[in-house]
């Protein structure tokens, strides 16, 4: 699942435009010397089995957390909205909870982090 959500983010527009390969997993930018916009991946939870049938699990419930980082306000927002946008029109994954919206005055990066909750139907 988390490189659908990764080729979902990548072939969007915006996204291209503001972020183009700066899209990582598990891996948080470097701070000290930071260009353009970051967007990070990070699996919150493991896969657990969700909606039964006939003594069957049907889906795997995914949670992920996707921070946005950079050093401009107005990217960090309009990149965040359309991650969330991304996320439900495309996956169906709705925004669970929200994580830190903080600017960190050391190093100059807005930084937006929210949760997402999502199942993905298995072939068992």
């Amino acid at each position: 699942m988390i490189y659908k959500v990764y080729d979902a983010l990548k072939n969007n527009n915006l996204i291209q435009q503001k972020v183009g390969n700066r899209i990582k997993f598990y891996e948080y930018p470097p701070t000290k010397d930071m260009q353009g916009v970051y967007i990070v991946i990070d699996p919150i939870d493991t896969p657990k089995p969700g909606d039964y049938a006939d003594n069957k699990w049907l889906t795997d419930e995914y949670l992920y957390q996707i921070d946005v980082w950079s050093k401009k306000l107005q990217d960090t927002q309009s990149v965040a909205k359309e991650v969330r946008q991304i996320m439900w029109a495309e996956l169906g994954f709705s925004q669970d909870s929200t994580g830190p919206d903080e600017f960190d005055k050391d190093t100059g990066i807005y930084r937006d982090a929210r949760r997402y909750r999502g199942k993905e139907y298995v072939n068992i």
